[in-house]
């Protein structure tokens, strides 16, 4: 899809959302359950819409805060729960919403003490430091983000005590139970008014970056003087980038405090929409135009939960290359890991880092596209780290125990800064010199317009489904509907060959599949593999 010739530019007044409106819609609509659009559906990060839609607003929030309590008290989960809420215009309300229900329930919730936002790996810290070591009593969490989405969405997400994205069991019951509360007029609902000022409060802010030391070296950030700009795109990790400098001590600058539900001060994305996404060149344009400012420069998301790296030499890193460098200097400088710590990574990431996990002698746990797949291995130790194409990412903290069970942008933007500090080269000049060492991967990702009926085929594939042997002049190697990490179903295909592969899985939101590919051999290739992977794709399905 062609980029919109305002892609990177600032936001005009036009393009800001009416968050009057937005608010009264959130109260004033109500969903019809018999409207498939209007129902709840847990995505990979929860439930998201827009007031404006009457796919998020009150009785949404309302249903799935009671569902979750039922959820809850099912699996015998009786201590507290961790709430968390970013800076979009919804986050507020549907925070509120959800504290009504919870105190009508009984539920003791623990809100931030400060009445602040409160990042997703804050409330994952919260609930693996609550739970460590016990066997009843455990605590669980919800964050109320749409993560990078516009302004004028909502999300809702819930973390079980395992700290991490809930996983489909929890999520089909909770959003089935949801629904039925929906069509029945919210009979069932527990509510009422409640004061948040009235509910205990957790030093979420403080806690966590107190912590800090223990997953990154910002002993050698501080002793090595390295600048840094820090720039949370209107997050909740505003506060948070503040105190790190304070508490810690080191050359830090955010270089952006404000905080706007219009988010006006963003620059737009590639489609012309204002989204805080922190890997996309086109929303973070103002830091990559000031990346001379500093030697490392960081944006994280609304809740801080992926990470953008720009560094004075190259600009914004791809998510990819920033994965495997981190991968590369985690495994080469953490002796306190276990010897078989894993790397996990999904099935539609870069295969460097695969090329580097066969360089470390690390086993490679390649799994279905969702941070969940890493929660169990993160939580055992089994996984030293795991990341996503999309720049989620999380990993141990330095004795090897579990940091968080969800992404954490904030310890990863603290990491590129360490990588300088302990190596003297920034994170891209490290990806040069993977290149070098394993050739230079030309990646990219298209959308291939299709039709519902071919969605939920494609969705369903068996290997046997693709009869292709060759691949862009190459013979095919693998052809994958299950994830050889774990063998969880890919929900698409993947195709492999010695030097490329590609993925096409089916768009959750449009009529559209998504091919992810990648070449070893360069853009030329890659094109080559984009389009045959569609011809492979529609022979499979006829």
């Amino acid at each position: 899809m062609a980029n919109d010739p305002r892609a990177g530019t600032p936001a005009q007044p036009a393009d800001l959302v009416d968050v009057e409106a937005l608010l009264a819609a959130y109260t004033d609509r109500h969903p019809d359950p018999s409207v498939v659009g209007q129902r709840v559906a847990f995505g990979t990060s929860g439930h998201r819409g827009s007031s404006f839609a009457t796919t998020f607003n009150d009785d949404h929030i309302a249903a799935t805060s009671q569902a979750i309590v039922e959820y809850r008290a099912a699996q015998g989960t009786t201590g507290p729960l961790f709430i968390g809420r970013d800076t979009h215009a919804l986050s507020e309300p549907a925070w509120r919403t959800a504290l009504e229900v919870f105190a009508a329930n009984d539920v003791t919730v623990l809100v931030d003490a400060d009445n602040g936002f409160t990042p997703t790996p804050a409330v994952s810290h919260a609930i693996l430091r609550h739970n460590r070591g016990r066997q009843d009593g455990l605590a669980d969490g919800v964050v109320v983000t749409p993560s990078h989405n516009p302004p004028s969405d909502g999300g809702f997400k819930y973390n079980p005590p395992n700290g991490g994205p809930a996983d489909t069991a929890a999520t089909s019951w909770i959003a089935g139970r949801a629904n039925e509360l929906l069509e029945a007029k919210l009979d069932g609902v527990r509510r009422r008014s409640a004061d948040p000022a009235s509910f205990e409060g957790y030093d979420f802010v403080g806690i966590y970056v107190d912590d800090l030391p223990n997953v990154v070296d910002i002993a050698a950030i501080r002793d090595a003087g390295v600048r840094i700009g820090a720039d949370p795109l209107g997050g909740a990790s505003v506060a948070y980038w503040g105190a790190i400098a304070e508490r810690h001590g080191i050359d830090l600058t955010v270089v952006n405090p404000a905080v706007d539900p219009q988010f006006g001060f963003m620059t737009l994305d590639w489609d012309g929409k204002i989204r805080m996404d922190c890997s996309s060149p086109y929303a973070m344009a103002s830091l990559v135009a000031a990346r001379d400012r500093f030697p490392i420069s960081t944006g994280n998301d609304a809740d801080a939960d992926r990470h953008g790296i720009v560094t004075s030499d190259a600009g914004l890193m791809n998510p990819n290359h920033f994965l495997a460098v981190a991968i590369q200097h985690l495994y080469s400088h953490r002796p306190g890991w276990p010897g078989g710590a894993g790397i996990g990574k999904t099935a539609v990431s870069s295969s460097m880092i695969d090329r580097v996990a066969a360089d470390l002698g690390r086993t490679l746990v390649e799994t279905p596209v969702g941070f969940k797949w890493f929660v169990p291995g993160l939580l055992d130790g089994t996984l030293g780290f795991g990341g996503e194409e999309s720049a989620g990412a999380s990993f141990l903290r330095t004795d090897g125990s579990v940091w968080s069970t969800d992404k954490d942008g904030i310890i990863l933007a603290l990491l590129a800064s360490e990588i300088l500090a302990v190596t003297g080269k920034s994170p891209s000049q490290h990806y040069a010199a993977l290149t070098e060492r394993f050739g230079a991967p030309a990646y990219a990702r298209i959308d291939v317009a299709t039709t519902p009926e071919a969605k939920a085929k494609l969705g369903k594939l068996s290997a046997s489904d693709v009869t292709a042997d060759e691949l862009a002049g190459e013979k095919i190697t693998a052809r994958l509907t299950e994830a050889p990490g774990n063998g969880a179903a890919l929900g698409g295909l993947k195709v492999t060959t010695e030097s490329g592969w590609f993925a096409a899985r089916p768009s959750g939101t449009e009529d559209v599949y998504k091919v992810y590919a990648e070449s070893f051999q360069g853009p030329e290739h890659l094109a080559r593999i984009q389009e045959e992977a569609q011809a492979v794709v529609a022979a499979a399905l006829a």
